[in-house]
Order: structure tokens, then sequence, then C-alpha cells
């Protein structure tokens, strides 16, 4: 009778034990399913930001865009484009 007390008791303890370190494996997951969501979060956050911040300089160039002055711009820096009578200058030096 006292044997199978003793292993009565060392069978509860053992238990109770698994069942602390099982409980305890849970948190340190969590935990580290937290900080993983949390990360990506702050990724995703980021990334929102920086498309927020992209559709503003389309939104600017798409108001710019039908502007004599922007037209003229690409007109001389991408087509090479002068108005007449107008002075171009060379730097030989680039």
């Amino acid at each position: 009778m006292k044997n199978l007390n003793n292993f009565k008791k060392i069978f509860k303890v053992l238990g109770i034990l698994g069942i602390f370190i099982y409980v305890v494996c849970i948190f340190i997951n969590q935990e580290n399913n937290l900080t993983a969501y949390k990360n990506e979060q702050k990724y995703i956050a980021q990334k929102i930001e920086e498309q927020n911040e992209y559709k503003e300089t389309l939104v600017a160039m798409k108001d710019n865009i039908s502007s004599s002055e922007y037209i003229e711009e690409i007109a001389r820096e991408k087509l090479d484009m002068y108005l007449p009578n107008e002075r171009v200058y060379i730097d030989i030096g680039k």
C-alpha cells in the first residue's frame, strides 16, 4: 500500500510538472509568434507609408502634367527641342 501511495504521489508530481512545462512552452511559442506578427505589422506599416508617399508624388505629377512649363521641360530634357531663336549652350566638360 505504501508503494502504491508513493507511486501515486510521484505520478501526480510528474503530471503537474509535465503540465507546467507544457504551459511554459506554449507561452514561449506564443511570445515568438507575437514578436513575429509585430515585426510584420511594422514592415507592412512602412510599406503603406512608402506607397502613400508615392501616391502623393503621382497625384502631384498628374496635376502638373498638363502645364506648359512641364511640357517645355520634357521637350528640352528628353527630346532636345528648344524654342525658336533660343540660344543653347553645351558644356563640353561633361
